[in-house]
């Protein structure tokens, strides 16, 4: 993961050239900044979430108080980026999915929230959502998962 101090010394020469964007990579890590000037309306980038299958659960221990199968076949919606995690398009708003909802692969799912860029984060796969695994405006890490979505 990038330096924090890195990111704020690229943020500072954007400022100071009045750069709208930097993009630099190397072997070992890659980063994209956009800057929006005070008349410019914030950016929606929509980024398409990993789908990943979940692997059986293994075998239930005594301790357990899911039986081990019980998310067998679910798959998991995972964020495609490190950012907060938003359920609604505003906090006096609806979730966007709720556990029970049936989602389409066009369907947003949440917002996640990366450098004041909100990107909208679809289902990518038809099914039901079995289980919301994050809390509103909790902080999130790339590949962790959203949703376990039950495919139809």
């Amino acid at each position: 993961m990038i330096d924090i101090r890195k990111l704020k010394e690229l943020v500072r020469l954007m400022v100071a050239n009045d750069l709208s964007e930097i993009d630099l990579r190397d072997s070992e890590e890659q980063v994209t900044l956009r800057r929006h000037g005070p008349d410019q309306a914030p950016q929606l980038v929509t980024a398409p979430a990993a789908v990943v299958a979940v692997p059986a659960a293994p075998a239930a221990t005594a301790a357990s108080d899911e039986p081990a199968d019980a998310d067998q076949g679910l798959v998991a919606i995972v964020t495609p980026m490190v950012g907060t995690f938003y359920a609604a398009p505003n906090p006096d708003a609806s979730p966007f999915v709720n556990v029970g909802a049936t989602v389409d692969q066009d369907t947003v799912v949440c917002m996640i929230e990366a450098m004041k860029i909100f990107n909208e984060i679809k289902a990518e796969q038809s099914g039901i959502i079995e289980k919301v695994l994050v809390s509103n405006s909790e902080s999130v890490e790339f590949g962790q998962t959203l949703f376990l979505l039950r495919p139809s």
